[in-house]
C-alpha cells in the first residue's frame, strides 16, 4: 500500500511537455522545472536533443533525473503512448515552423496529431491535457475585435488554412473533454513574444532588413494584445493547478492570454525594430492598396506550392492594420492568472535577446548600388551627401559656376576669360596678404608647390591620351568595316541625343542633371531595398497577369488553314 501510495505521488508530479523544444515549449520547461516540483518530461520531434547556453535549468534537470527526453512523432500514437504513460499532465504546445504551403502535411500534424495525442492520453490514463491555442481561431480580420471574450464565435472562414487546422484542433481537444476521466482545457494567447520567438519577431527583423519595417499598413492607431512567452508558460501551469481546484469551471473550457497592456499595434513594432537599430515606421499606406497586392501575391505562391512568405505577410498584414483586443476576465477568475512579466520588460528582453543574433555592423558594411554605380570615390562621397559640408560647398560652386557661365548674359569664352581673370588677381593679391590679420586670424598660404606638376604625372597623362586616342582610332576601323553595329548604334545614339541637347537648351540640361545628381542618387540610396522589392513585386505581378492571359487566349484551331502556302 505504502509503495503504490509513493508512486501515485510520483505521478502527480510528472508531466509531460510535447514539442517542448519549441518556442513557447522551452519557456513552460524551464519554468516548471524552476518550481522545483516537478519531473518534466520534454518531448519533441527532433531526434536529439540541441542545448545552448539558455539551456542551463535543463541540463542540471537532466543530469538530476528531473527531467528526461524523449524524440516523439505526434503523427506517430505509439510514441505518444510510450512517453505519457505514468504521467499525471500533459501540455500539448502545437507545432512550430511548418511548411504552410504543405496542406497536407500540416493537416497530419495539426489535426491528426492532435486526435493522435488526445486518444494515447486517454489510453495512458493521462489525468490532465492543456492545449495551446491561439487568439487567431476567433479572427479573420473582416470586423475588429475590441475587448472580446470567450462568446465569441469561430469565423466561417479563416484567412489561412493553418488557423483552420488550429481551430480544428482546438475543437477536437473541448470535445475530448471528461472521456475516460480525461480533463481537457485550451488557451488562446494572442501574438506571442519573446527570446527564441520563431514567428513574430523574426518576421519585423525580415522586414526591418528588406526596408519594408519603414511603412505602416493603415493609420496605426489599431490597438492589439500581445503576450510574453513567460507568461504563457505561467497560464499553462495555472490551468493545469486549476483543473484539480475548480474543474467545473476550467474543464472543456477555452480561456484568452494577453499581457492584460493592450497597446498600438505599430507602437509595439516600433520599440521592438528601434531597440535593433532599424528606423521605426513612419510612411503610411492604405489599407486598400496593400491587401489586393498581398492576396495576389499569396495566390500566386499557392498556385506555384513554394514557400510561405506571402501567407505570413498576408496574415501580417491583417493583425497590424486590425484592431484585436481581448478580455482575460475568466482567465483571471478561473485559473488565477495574471502576467508575470510586464509587456516593457519583456519587449526590453527580447531585443536583448535578439541583438546578440543580429550582425548590424555587416550590414551596414555592404556597398550600396548607388555608390557602387558612382566609383565609390570622392564623387560618391559627395553626391550621396556622406559630409554634409564638403556636399554644400561643392553645391553652391557648381551653382555659382553654372550662374556665372549660363546666366550672366556673357559668351562662354569671355565667362571664362573673366574667370581666370579673377582667379589670377586673387593668386597675386593673397602673395601680399600678411600670414595673420589683426594679431589672431590666421591666412593660409598656397605653397608654390601646389602649382608644380610632376614628371610623372604628365607621362601618365600623356600615356592616358595616347591610349584613348589609340582606342577610338581602332573603333572607327572597326566602326568604317561595319564590324561592331552594336557599338555604332550606342555611338550614334549618343550623338544623336546630345544634338538634341545643345540645340535645344544645355543650360537647361545642365541644370537638371545638377539638380538630379544630388538629389536622385541619395534618395535611391535611402529607399534602395524598398524600390527593389517594390520593382520584384511589380515584375512578379506582371508575371501573374501575363499567366492568366495566356491561359485566356484561344486554343489555334486546328482545322484553319495556312495563310502561306
Amino acid at each position: 500500500m505504502e509503495e503504490d501510495a509513493v508512486r501515485y505521488d510520483s505521478r502527480l508530479n510528472t508531466c509531460v511537455v510535447l514539442n517542448g523544444r519549441g518556442f513557447v515549449g522551452r519557456s513552460l520547461v524551464s519554468r516548471l522545472l524552476r518550481l522545483g516540483t516537478w519531473t518534466v518530461r520534454v518531448a519533441d520531434s527532433a531526434p536529439t536533443l540541441n542545448l545552448d547556453e539558455s539551456d542551463s535549468v535543463l541540463v542540471d534537470a537532466l543530469s538530476s533525473g528531473r527531467a528526461s527526453y524523449h524524440c516523439v512523432d505526434v503523427r506517430d500514437k505509439p510514441q505518444i503512448v510510450k512517453v505519457t504513460e505514468g504521467s499525471y499532465v500533459v501540455f500539448y504546445m502545437g507545432a512550430d515552423d511548418l511548411r504552410s504551403h504543405d496542406y497536407f502535411y500540416c493537416y497530419k500534424v495539426l489535426v491528426q496529431g492532435t486526435r493522435n495525442v488526445i486518444s494515447a492520453c486517454r489510453e495512458s490514463g493521462v489525468r490532465k491535457l492543456i492545449y495551446n491555442s491561439t487568439a487567431d481561431v476567433v479572427f479573420d480580420g473582416s470586423e475588429p475585435i475590441r475587448d472580446g471574450d470567450e462568446s465569441l464565435r469561430r469565423p466561417l472562414k479563416f484567412p489561412s488554412m493553418l488557423t483552420d487546422f488550429k481551430a480544428q484542433a482546438e475543437a477536437l481537444i473541448k470535445f475530448a473533454n471528461n472521456r475516460d476521466g480525461l480533463l481537457t482545457c485550451a488557451l488562446r494567447s494572442s501574438i506571442v513574444f519573446g527570446p527564441g520567438d520563431t514567428e513574430f519577431v523574426p518576421f519585423l527583423v525580415n522586414l526591418a532588413k528588406s526596408g519594408y519595417a519603414k511603412f505602416k499598413i493603415g493609420n496605426g492607431e489599431n490597438m492589439s494584445d500581445f503576450t510574453y512567452s513567460d507568461n504563457v508558460a505561467h497560464a499553462h501551469i495555472c490551468a493545469a493547478e486549476a483543473l484539480d481546484t475548480h474543474m467545473e469551471s476550467v474543464a472543456g473550457k477555452e480561456f484568452f492570454i494577453t499581457n492584460l497592456k493592450p497597446v498600438k499595434f505599430w507602437d509595439f513594432v516600433s520599440h521592438i525594430v528601434e531597440g535593433l537599430g532599424y528606423p521605426r515606421p513612419s510612411t503610411k499606406l492604405p489599407v486598400r492598396l496593400v491587401s489586393p497586392v498581398l492576396s495576389l501575391l499569396k495566390w500566386t505562391q499557392e498556385k506555384e506550392g513554394t514557400g510561405n512568405y506571402y501567407d505570413t505577410a498576408h496574415q501580417f498584414a491583417l493583425l497590424a492594420s486590425s484592431t484585436r483586443t481581448f478580455n482575460c476576465n475568466a482567465a483571471k477568475k478561473h485559473l488565477g492568472y495574471t502576467p508575470v512579466v510586464s509587456l516593457e520588460d519583456g519587449i526590453a528582453s527580447t531585443v536583448q535577446w535578439f541583438s546578440r543574433d543580429l550582425e548590424k555592423s555587416d550590414d551596414t558594411a555592404i556597398q550600396s548600388k548607388a555608390d557602387q554605380l558612382l566609383g565609390c570615390g570622392k564623387v560618391a562621397d559627395i553626391l550621396l551627401w556622406r559630409n554634409e559640408k564638403n556636399t554644400f560647398v561643392s553645391f553652391v560652386v557648381l551653382n555659382l559656376l553654372y550662374y556665372w557661365f549660363f546666366s550672366s548674359g556673357s559668351t562662354f569664352t569671355s565667362s571664362a576669360a573673366q574667370l581666370l581673370f579673377i582667379l589670377l588677381v586673387a593668386l597675386y593679391g593673397l602673395a601680399f596678404v600678411p600670414s595673420k590679420i589683426f594679431g589672431f586670424l590666421q591666412v593660409k598660404k598656397i605653397p608654390p608647390w601646389r602649382f608644380e606638376i610632376s614628371e610623372s604625372a604628365v607621362r601618365d597623362l600623356s600615356r592616358d591620351i595616347v591610349v584613348v586616342w589609340n582606342h577610338g582610332v581602332q573603333s572607327l576601323n572597326t566602326l568604317s568595316r561595319g564590324g561592331d553595329w552594336i557599338k555604332f548604334f550606342k555611338i550614334a545614339g549618343s550623338l544623336y541625343l546630345l544634338k538634341l541637347i545643345v540645340s535645344r537648351s544645355l543650360a537647361t540640361f545642365i541644370f537638371t542633371a545638377m539638380s538630379f545628381s544630388f538629389t536622385a542618387f541619395f534618395i535611391y540610396e535611402q529607399y534602395e531595398l524598398e524600390l527593389y522589392h517594390i520593382a520584384r513585386i511589380f515584375i512578379e505581378c506582371l508575371a501573374v497577369v501575363k499567366e492568366v492571359v495566356l491561359k485566356n487566349l484561344p486554343l489555334p484551331d486546328g482545322s484553319s488553314k495556312p495563310m502561306f502556302m
